[in-house]
C-alpha cells in the first residue's frame, strides 16, 4: 500500500466545505409573511417571495424558509412547491396544498404549460430582442462547483431577452425561456455579454460569491456588484393551460426600482 496523497480537486473544495460559514439565515415574522401572500384558495398559495429568502426547508427551522413558513401558517401537513426561485431572485412563487394539485401542476411544467414572465436588469445596452439558443452543461472551469456554463455536449436551453430600458450602460428586459436549466437565465445573460447586475456567480467573477460565503456583504463586492442580490425578478405566472385559470404578476420590487431610477432606467407602466 502506498502512501499518496489524494488529487486536489479546487472546484469541490471550494463552496460546500465553506457553506456552513454563512449563517445570516433569517426567521421570518408571521406578519411578513401576511404581506407576501397574494392569493390563496383550495388548491393553491401564491407568494411574492422576496429577494434573500430561501425556498426550501431549512435545518433553522420552519420560519427560516418560505416553505416552511407557508406549511406552519396554513397549518398543513406539507407546503407543496411548485415553482421555486433561487435564494436571491424575488417574485412569484406557487404552492400546492394537496398531492394531487402538485402532481398536476409539476407535469404541467415539466410540459411546458405554465407560463413564467422574468424582469432582468443586465449590464450593457442593447435595443433588440435576442434568442440565445446554447447547451448548458457543468462550468468545469469555474471554482463554483455549482456553476452553469454554455458548452457543445450540454442540454438544450433557449432564453429570449426583450429590452424594455436601456441607459446608463444598463438594460432593463423581459426574460422568458423555452426550457428550464438551472440558473438558465443567468448563465445566458453571461454567455451574452450582459450578465445580471448583482450576480455573484454569473457576474464580473466568480469569486465574488467565495468570497461572499467568507466575509459577507462588503464595500468591496457593492463595488464589483452593484446590489447585494441578483436583479432578477419572476414577474408573473400563467397556470391556465394548467387548468387553473388565474394569472399572477407581481410588479418590479423597490430594490430593483430603486436602481432604475438611479441610473436613469425609465421603468415601463404596469412592470
Amino acid at each position: 500500500m502506498t502512501n499518496t496523497t489524494p488529487a486536489f480537486n479546487p472546484r469541490l473544495a471550494c463552496p460546500w466545505p465553506r457553506r456552513p460559514q454563512l449563517v445570516n439565515v433569517g426567521q421570518i415574522a408571521p406578519a411578513e409573511l401576511d404581506s407576501w401572500i397574494i392569493h390563496h384558495d383550495d388548491k393553491v398559495i401564491v407568494v411574492n417571495k422576496p429577494g434573500d429568502l430561501i425556498c426550501h426547508p431549512s435545518k433553522d427551522g420552519p420560519w427560516s424558509s418560505l416553505a416552511g413558513a407557508v406549511r406552519e401558517h396554513f397549518g398543513l401537513a406539507a407546503a407543496h412547491l411548485v415553482s421555486r426561485l433561487d435564494r436571491e431572485t424575488s417574485g412569484v412563487v406557487v404552492f400546492a396544498k394537496t398531492p394531487g394539485v402538485a402532481s398536476r401542476l409539476q407535469t404541467a411544467i415539466q410540459r411546458r404549460r405554465v407560463g413564467k414572465v422574468y424582469l432582468a436588469i443586465m449590464t450593457g445596452e442593447f435595443s433588440g430582442p435576442v434568442t440565445v439558443d446554447q447547451p448548458l452543461g457543468d462550468d468545469e472551469a469555474s471554482p463554483v462547483y455549482s456553476k452553469a456554463g454554455v458548452r457543445p455536449d450540454g442540454r438544450p436551453a433557449v432564453t429570449h431577452f426583450t429590452p424594455l430600458a436601456s441607459g446608463g450602460g444598463f438594460t432593463l428586459a423581459r426574460v422568458t425561456t423555452g426550457t428550464g436549466r438551472m440558473h438558465q437565465i443567468r448563465a445566458h445573460a453571461q454567455w451574452l455579454g450582459h450578465c445580471l447586475v448583482g450576480d455573484k456567480i454569473y457576474g464580473p467573477d466568480a469569486r465574488c460569491y467565495l468570497n461572499f460565503l467568507d466575509t459577507g456583504w462588503t464595500p468591496a463586492l457593492a463595488e464589483k456588484l452593484l446590489l447585494p442580490r441578483q436583479a432578477l425578478h419572476c414577474a408573473e405566472i400563467d397556470l391556465r393551460k394548467a387548468g387553473i385559470e388565474q394569472v399572477f404578476a407581481i410588479p418590479l420590487p423597490a430594490d430593483l426600482r430603486a436602481f432604475c431610477a438611479a441610473r436613469g432606467l425609465a421603468v415601463p407602466a404596469g412592470v
